[in-house]
């Protein structure tokens, strides 16, 4: 009969973890040192873009809110206000912390419901035309938005300054160029 004690399930669970841990650090690391410069800077074009959707939704925030009202959802319209603020300051830092690639990929994971939702319940009610530029730039920062969840900020970003730079002062091997 074999008997297994909690200090040896407490090492395997810290294995495990560490594991899972370095697993995931590579794949980061790993994505970001073979993605292309050129996606740095869709990433910061897209940021800049969600940065100033959230300051046009802030000064004219009665417009948002009419679009919020408008998508028929009974809850969106009882909350009208509180959903048009989340809009406005979500868009406004996440807008900020992608373009300076600090957590991108959760800043991009929380921008694309919204977009979802602006494309099917606001863009789309304007039509399918080549004339509607609101519904390709939202269809074309959802794309791009997508990349940047699966493929993270890249190696010109704030996220990749951090993760090779704060060990530098106290353990060797840790200050390699930023720009290379």
């Amino acid at each position: 009969m074999l008997i297994r004690s909690p200090l040896k399930l407490q090492e395997f669970a810290n294995t495990l973890n560490l594991l899972i841990m370095s697993t995931i650090t590579n794949i980061e690391k790993k994505d970001s040192v073979t993605q292309p410069k050129w996606l740095t800077l869709l990433r910061v074009a897209v940021g800049l873009i969600l940065f100033w959707k959230g300051i046009s939704f802030i000064q004219d925030s009665s417009r948002l809110e009419a679009m919020v009202q408008s998508t028929g959802i009974n809850i969106f319209d009882e909350n009208a206000q509180t959903v048009s603020f989340l809009i406005s300051y979500l868009n406004l830092l996440g807008g900020f912390f992608i373009a300076v690639g600090l957590f991108t990929r959760w800043a991009s994971l929380v921008q694309i419901p919204i977009l979802i939702g602006a494309i099917v319940f606001v863009n789309l009610k304007s039509g399918l035309s080549l004339s509607n530029l609101e519904l390709m730039l939202s269809i074309l920062v959802l794309i791009l938005l997508t990349v940047f969840v699966i493929k993270g900020s890249g190696v010109i970003s704030a996220d990749e300054y951090f993760r090779n730079y704060y060990k530098a002062g106290y353990e060797q091997g840790h200050t390699k160029e930023f720009l290379e």
